[in-house]
């Protein structure tokens, strides 16, 4: 058994919105990474993911619930006593047009983590990072500000500044949403070989298609809670929660013969600040029952391994 790196239980973070109302922005979010495992946590833009990851790095308090990186509870640490498992657990940004400071050159872009942590051997180390995330050979690349690299340079820079400090884990927060498709896959291999070498990531993403492809677990989310999760092969074969098979449903399959019928959700994602009754997906719904508007159910086995679903017609 892999050790658990990160464990989330019962999070829950809120903003006050006005005066009286709260905005529920992760109501309730369970879920663990282990050493060498790939998690993808999947959802509608506005759902909660980000919030998710950054709590989880204490750059966003928790209004309550756990969250543990490895056997210690780091839900209220401080920021000094944050500062060692930041050597650990690192994370890469949505942007690399914005992450990266422009009046940075590449090699103080990656040495930077180094230098708030105090290790030494700085030219080698980012040497040996930049070589890990792809930019080979890394004197081709050491001189050069950001505004002189593509996109895909660009978050393989990021990835190299989180490889530095040789973390045990990983949180990508939609790492491959700003580039072209054409790189996309290099930045998505190269994870997935950073995972195989023993490294925990937790990805966030919209795209249920990348999920599947090098994920080992999916967790579906929908408005501030995980609504569907397992192993990654089951939840994308064997969807139990609508939204899962509406998400699903639109994948593009490249066999015609195997294509689906599309489900196309009605409505928008309700407002945060004022979650619905019962289960909170039953406005948009395709099978909702009367019963949908007044029971809130839990994630309870929908399959093997694993694998469950919030939904009462599980």
């Amino acid at each position: 058994m892999s050790e658990t790196l990160l464990t989330i239980e019962d999070l829950v973070v809120q903003y006050r919105q006005g005066r009286k109302k709260v905005v529920k922005a992760v109501d309730g979010v369970s879920l663990t990474v282990a050493a060498g495992e790939f998690v993808a946590l999947v959802g509608e833009s506005g759902c909660g993911k980000t919030t998710t990851a950054q709590t989880a790095m204490r750059m966003v308090p928790a209004t309550s619930g756990t969250i543990r990186y490895r056997d210690r509870d780091i839900t209220n640490a401080t920021q000094s006593e944050m500062r060692p498992i930041r050597r650990e657990l690192q994370i890469i940004f949505q942007d690399p047009y914005e992450s990266l400071d422009p009046r940075f050159r590449v090699k103080d872009i990656v040495a930077e983590p180094l230098e708030i942590h105090g290790l030494d051997n700085r030219d080698e180390r980012v040497r040996a990072a930049m070589e890990r995330a792809g930019l080979t050979p890394a004197d081709l690349y050491l001189e050069r500000y950001p505004h002189e690299l593509s996109g895909g340079q660009r978050q393989r820079v990021s990835i190299a500044a989180a490889l530095a400090l040789e973390p045990t884990m990983l949180l990508a927060d939609e790492p491959v949403s700003m580039l072209d498709v054409s790189v996309r896959a290099g930045i998505l291999g190269l994870l997935n070989d950073l995972r195989t070498s023993g490294l925990g990531i937790l990805m966030i993403t919209h795209d249920l298609s990348t999920a599947a492809h090098f994920a080992d677990r999916i967790c579906v989310m929908y408005l501030g809670r995980i609504v569907e999760e397992g192993p990654a092969h089951e939840v994308i074969r064997n969807p139990q929660h609508p939204y899962t098979k509406a998400l699903v449903s639109v994948v593009p399959q490249p066999d015609p013969e195997q294509s689906m019928q599309p489900e196309i959700l009605q409505g928008e994602t309700p407002n945060p600040a004022d979650v619905p009754t019962g289960c909170r997906f039953h406005p948009r719904c395709p099978v909702a029952t009367a019963a949908c508007s007044s029971e809130d159910p839990p994630l309870r086995p929908a399959g093997s391994d694993g694998h469950r679903a919030a939904c009462i017609l599980v």
